[in-house]
């Protein structure tokens, strides 16, 4: 199925139940796409089910699944996959993301989003499922940058540690997939790990973001961030973003806000800075 690709320059808002309501009754031009957790919407009947319809065949819809663990133990859900395809079809879904994480083991799902090892084997296990997820789902798919509290020792006589970087890149490239950029994410990892943030921005593959997202986070202590997504956008997030669109042009941009929403006249005027800093975007960039 083809299916136009969001605008470089369109930003989106989370299809959240809270905001159901609220998305219903905006004005025209408030967003320009929605994106929604595939999980959360399968099989939901009712008036949420209605909504979501109603929302999805009003305006372009980006989905990114939850579920999937690209890099768990486990065997692909191959019953799962042909029913995200139905799912994405039905929906004309402009993009499909999921996180660059594993969320079960071998006994089932453990509801988080746990780092993997940065490894030459895990580039392996991860990419070959990546490819194989592209295959049933017929299309493209990118991979987010999570953010992590804890790093996972790589194991083996020959295992080779790396470091997010090269990971992230290695997959990107052995996979063939695009990358969903999260800017908060970097903002989190480098505060918590110790790293320049615009030294890890520069070094990930420009041509290969598909979509950024954009989120707040907690400041728990001098030095420890955590990622939320129940907060107002930082301002070292907003600068990040703004590095983003200078070095990879613009790109379609999610505000993400799961929890502790605000009146969503705030929500919008957070996507009206994301607007902003679209507007100054270059056309082209040197990454892109």
């Amino acid at each position: 199925m083809t299916v136009a690709p969001l605008p470089t320059r369109a930003v989106g808002l989370g299809l959240r139940r809270a905001l159901l309501q609220d998305l219903l009754a905006a004005p025209a031009g408030s967003f320009d796409f929605l994106e929604a957790a595939p999980e959360n919407w399968i099989g939901v009947g009712g008036a949420p089910g209605e909504a979501f319809a109603r929302l999805a065949s009003e305006h372009p819809l980006a989905c990114h699944g939850l579920s999937l663990s690209l890099g768990g133990p486990a065997p692909l859900d191959d019953t799962f996959l042909h029913t995200l395809r139905r799912f994405l079809d039905a929906h004309r879904a402009a993009l499909y993301s999921e996180h660059l994480s594993a969320c079960g083991d071998s006994f089932g799902q453990l509801y988080d989003l746990l780092p993997l090892p940065f490894s030459d084997e895990a580039v392996h296990h991860v990419s070959a499922r990546i490819r194989r997820a592209q295959d049933v789902l017929g299309r493209r798919i990118a991979v987010e940058n999570i953010s992590y509290y804890a790093t996972v020792p790589a194991t083996g006589t020959d295992a080779r540690p790396l470091t997010e970087l090269e990971f992230i890149n290695a997959v990107l490239a052995e996979a063939d997939c695009d990358l969903l950029l999260d800017v908060n994410n970097i903002i989190v990892n480098a505060t918590n790990h110790g790293y320049d943030a615009s030294a890890f921005l520069r070094g990930l593959p420009g041509a290969r973001v598909a979509c950024i997202h954009v989120a707040g986070h907690r400041d728990e202590a001098p030095g420890l961030k955590i990622d939320t997504h129940g907060a107002a956008v930082a301002d070292p997030v907003w600068q990040l973003l703004a590095e983003a669109y200078a070095l990879v042009g613009p790109r379609p941009t999610l505000l993400e806000r799961d929890f502790d929403f605000p009146p969503f006249e705030e929500l919008l005027g957070e996507l009206a800075v994301v607007r902003g800093h679209l507007a100054g975007a270059p056309a082209r960039s040197r990454a892109a």
